[in-house]
């Protein structure tokens, strides 16, 4: 074989799995991992380092990467059933259950290795951080509250990358990874329910098949509403200017945009919400307060 023959099928293999781990909603908590890093350096005036920088967004990567191929390897029969999950990799037979899990597990032997190279807090702390990211795969099997274990996960970014600098806790990066919690927490909930009647039938667990539609989008406006208030708290805590006050409006403004969109007799607007919304909210907030921090 050629090698331009090889490097088509090796470009399709990487995009097979880039799109398992639906790697372009990286863009949910890689922005305020950026902003706990950058709170480490500006706020904390620690030492910055490219290398500590490139060691955070690998365990970004290989800690999103295995969470996703995890939470696709276990629900592949689910997936198959559900009209809107079919076409996913695995029941669709692009990628072979067992690929997903060997990845799976690859990923998650690279980010201990990653956190190693940090620091040792990051590193003793790195199975647990598996744990809470790996174990929201189950929790649909038995709890509703299964959107907040998965705003858990994520929120690990922001106070993650601010020990992988500093190597020790501190409120201000935490009000960051409780606004992540809140945040992903109720889009989450924004977005299951597309799925309210399949998970009810299929026996699974979610807060529209708990509440219905109506009630559930009570649930994720009120932790939404937190969020904005620990962004908020976040600003008056760390004495900010104008420019993280601007990335708040943004923020808050897109919150509320969300809402306006979905409603519960008209879901043709949530993938809009989900994906596009808070991309953008989560990366205009990034800017507005890494520059806040840096100038």
């Amino acid at each position: 074989m050629s090698n331009t023959q090889a490097m088509p099928r090796q470009a399709s293999l990487i995009g097979k799995y880039l799109s398992l781990v639906k790697f372009s909603h990286t863009v949910f908590a890689l922005p305020f991992a950026l902003i706990g890093f950058t709170l480490a350096v500006a706020y904390e005036r620690q030492t910055f380092h490219w290398h500590l920088l490139g060691l955070m967004l690998l365990c970004m990567v290989f800690a999103r990467s295995a969470a996703m191929a995890f939470n696709r390897y276990l629900d592949r029969r689910f997936d198959a059933l559900n009209p809107r999950t079919a076409i996913r990799e695995i029941p669709a037979g692009v990628i072979a259950p067992r690929h997903a899990l060997i990845f799976t597990i690859v990923n998650c032997v690279l980010f201990v290795a990653a956190t190693y190279w940090i620091n040792m807090i990051c590193f003793m702390l790195s199975p647990v951080a598996l744990f809470v990211i790996l174990f929201y795969s189950y929790t649909k099997r038995f709890t509703a509250l299964c959107h907040l274990v998965l705003g858990a996960g994520l929120a690990l970014a922001p106070i993650g990358a601010y020990l992988a600098v500093t190597g020790y806790f501190s409120l201000l990066p935490l009000l960051f990874s409780f606004t992540v919690f809140t945040w992903v927490s109720g889009f989450d909930i924004i977005y299951a329910l597309q799925d309210e009647e399949f998970d009810r039938g299929q026996k699974l667990h979610s807060i529209p098949a708990a509440l219905g539609r109506r009630k559930a989008l009570w649930v994720s406006n009120l932790l939404h509403v937190c969020s904005a208030c620990f962004v908020i708290a976040a600003g008056a805590l760390g004495q900010f200017g104008i420019l993280y006050w601007i990335g708040v409006a943004v923020f808050c403004g897109l919150l509320i945009y969300q809402h306006l969109l979905v409603k519960p007799d008209d879901l043709s607007k949530v993938n809009m919400a989900f994906a596009n919304t808070n991309g953008i909210a989560s990366i205009a907030f990034a800017v507005f307060t890494i520059l806040e921090l840096l100038l």
